[in-house]
């Protein structure tokens, strides 16, 4: 059996991403959706079960969180738990798989930088970077939380950028024409408020946004902050909130330097027309996914996990289903079979 422990910020699909590949290799199912989302995964239930599953093949768990995990690392019918979340929960996951060998995919948190050169399409990557960050209202493991723009480039973009911020609407997100909702909770409103004052007590520029939208909900003003040193706390930490930290930097290698100095490596970005870069930042950077020229690069088809702090193993691609199956070796010898 396999225990799925889903987070809240895309709870169905990243639910749906883990029971599926075990269904595929014959394991049940015991799936936890976060407390804050647990409608989608009954819903998903019931869209198994109407699809004809037998009985006991997949189960949805809601509660509390320590609980469930404690019976899913204790119980010996649990043979492997798929976790995303917070690399602090998911360093405790390994502690208790310590005592029973309970095998492990961890999707953990994320610091996910970006690198635009002055060699690409200038439009190419204001698009791309407003994608990378904005989508789901920044509150994505793989956002962009540091945007690292080259010099010569850094006024034109942080202009353009920002107008384009500007003209964000924030609103309810079941509105199609709303580009940013509102953050899960009042907890994540005054941190990310936190965070931006944090950041501008240590010199960086508001450029737009900075303060909460409106009087009702968790709603903050789509921001930008510039010239944000390495220091603060939004450089550091995976903020989870529609703030974009931009600063500029000289030369490629220290953009490289720049984008690995984080003990996450999740994701990463990087804008140029420069095929010989291309290979080299492909080398380079330290993260488990990394788009060029491309501020949405997860797709099911394709392996998706982490470096260092961010994660062990792969879900998605045929490594996602490899997560789920054992390796065997058979050896035969010299005797004959009828």
């Amino acid at each position: 059996m396999v225990g799925a422990i889903a987070p809240w910020n895309f709870p169905l699909v990243m639910l749906a991403r883990k029971v599926a590949p075990a269904l595929a290799a014959g394991c049940p199912v015991v799936a936890k959706p976060a407390s804050a989302t647990p409608i989608s995964a009954v819903e998903l239930a019931k869209c198994v079960e109407s699809a004809g599953l037998p009985p006991g093949v997949f189960q949805v768990v809601s509660g509390q969180a320590s609980q469930i995990g404690a019976e899913l690392l204790e119980n010996p019918i649990c043979r492997k738990i798929t976790f995303t979340g917070s690399t602090p929960v998911g360093k405790q996951l390994i502690k208790g798989a310590a005592e029973t060998l309970t095998k492990l995919s961890l999707e953990l948190g994320g610091n996910a930088p970006v690198l635009v050169f002055a060699d690409t399409d200038f439009n190419t990557a204001i698009d791309g970077v407003l994608m990378a960050k904005f989508r789901n209202t920044g509150q994505s493991c793989i956002a962009a939380n540091r945007i690292y723009v080259q010099r010569s480039i850094y006024e034109r973009f942080l202009e353009t950028f920002v107008a384009k911020v500007k003209v964000m609407k924030v609103g309810n997100g079941l509105d199609e024409t709303v580009d940013v909702g509102p953050l899960i909770d009042m907890d994540a409103l005054e941190n990310t408020l936190a965070y931006i004052e944090d950041a501008r007590s240590k010199g960086a520029r508001l450029l737009c946004g900075g303060r909460r939208w409106g009087n009702k909900g968790a709603f903050v003003e789509p921001t930008v902050l510039a010239d944000v040193p390495a220091e603060a706390a939004c450089m550091k930490e995976e903020i989870f909130a529609p703030v974009a930290s931009v600063c500029a930097f000289e030369t490629e290698e220290e953009a490289i330097e720049k984008a690995n100095m984080s003990e996450y490596g999740l994701s990463a970005y990087a804008f140029t027309s420069n095929l010989n870069r291309f290979i080299r930042l492909a080398e380079s950077i330290e993260a488990g996914t990394l788009g060029i020229n491309d501020g949405a690069p997860t797709m099911s088809n394709c392996p998706f996990g982490g470096f260092k702090q961010s994660g062990w193993g792969r879900e998605l691609g045929t490594e996602g289903l490899d997560a789920f199956l054992e390796t065997k070796h058979v050896s035969i010898g010299g005797m004959s079979f009828s």
